[in-house]
C-alpha cells in the first residue's frame, strides 16, 4: 500500500513497506520507479525471502511522488534527505540502503550528509564515470528530453528520452530534475566515508563504468562486476542478487567489518 511522507518544501514523497526483518530502503534510477526498478526485477521476493523489511520509495518526479517542473527542487541533498524522511516514515531510524544510477549517487550522498542513517549500502550502477559526468553532460540529457526534433538526438540522448517518454512518465518533470546541478563528492570526501558499502556494475554498462574506480575510492567498499550485462539489464541479474544478499547477511553480522 502507498504511503506518503512531505519534504520541508512541501512536496510528497510516496513509498511502500514491505515485509518484516532488516530493513532495506531501495532508492531507484533516473526516470523509473520503485515498480520499475525494483518491484518488477523480483526484489521485494529476494529482499523479504532472506528476512528483510522493504522500504521503497519514488524519487521527486518519479512513479507516485509530487513532479516539480522547477529544478531547483531537484538538488541532490533535497533528495538524499527524502530517503532518510521516507526511512524514518516507515518507522526506522537506521537501515541498509541500495541505490541504482540516480539512487546509487543519492545513496552516496545519504552517506556523507547523513551517515547515521546508513548501517551499510549497496550502490549499483554508479562506477567510474561518478567522477567524469558533467553538468554539461546533465543539462544535454534534459535538453534531448525536451527536443522537438527527436531526429537529431544522439544515441545516449535518445535512450534516455525513450525510457522518460514511457507511459505515466513525466518528462518536464524528469527534464527538471536532470537539470538540477550536481556537485560530486571529491576523493578526499569519499574515503572518509566508512559506512561498509558494495559497489555493482555490469560488465557491459558504459553508463556506469567499471566499479572498481569507486569502490576504491570509498573508505570501505568492495566491488562486484556482473558478466555480460549493461545499465538496463544489471539490476535484475542474479549475480546481483546474490552478492547483494551475501553482503547484506555479512554486514548484518558485522555491520563495523
Amino acid at each position: 500500500m502507498t504511503e506518503f511522507v512531505t519534504a520541508v518544501d512541501g512536496v510528497r514523497i510516496a513509498y511502500e513497506a514491505v515485509g518484516k526483518g532488516e530493513p532495506v530502503v531501495l532508492v531507484h534510477g533516473f526516470g523509473a520507479s520503485r515498480v520499475q526498478n525494483w518491484r518488477v526485477p523480483g526484489w521485494y521476493d529476494t529482499l523479504t525471502n532472506a528476512g528483510c523489511c522493504v522500504v521503497a520509495l519514488d524519487c521527486r518526479g518519479h512513479g507516485e511522488s509530487d513532479k516539480p517542473h522547477d529544478p531547483s527542487a531537484y538538488g541532490e541533498s533535497t533528495m538524499a534527505n527524502d530517503i532518510a524522511l521516507v526511512m524514518r516514515g516507515a518507522g526506522y531510524e537506521r537501515a541498509f540502503v541500495m541505490g541504482y544510477s540516480m539512487g546509487g549517487s543519492l545513496t552516496i550522498r545519504l552517506m556523507h550528509d547523513q551517515p547515521h542513517c546508513v548501517h551499510a549500502a549497496v550502490i549499483g550502477g554508479v562506477g567510474s564515470n561518478y567522477f567524469t559526468r558533467s553538468n554539461e553532460w546533465r543539462m544535454s540529457i534534459a535538453d534531448g528530453l525536451l527536443a522537438n526534433d527527436t531526429s537529431t538526438l544522439s544515441p545516449i540522448q535518445k535512450m534516455f528520452r525513450d525510457f522518460a517518454s514511457q507511459p505515466g512518465k513525466d518528462i518536464a518533470a524528469l527534464a527538471a530534475c536532470m537539470r538540477a546541478p550536481r556537485a560530486h563528492l571529491s576523493r578526499e570526501e569519499l574515503s572518509a566515508i566508512k559506512i561498509r558499502a558494495l559497489v555493482i556494475c555490469g560488465e557491459a554498462d558504459t553508463v556506469s563504468g567499471p566499479a572498481e574506480a569507486l569502490a576504491s575510492a570509498l573508505g570501505n567498499a568492495s566491488a562486484v562486476t556482473v558478466p555480460k550485462r549493461d545499465h538496463m539489464l544489471t539490476v535484475g541479474d542474479k549475480v546481483y542478487k546474490e552478492a547483494v544478499v551475501e553482503f547484506l547477511a555479512a554486514a548484518a553480522r558485522k555491520p563495523g567489518a
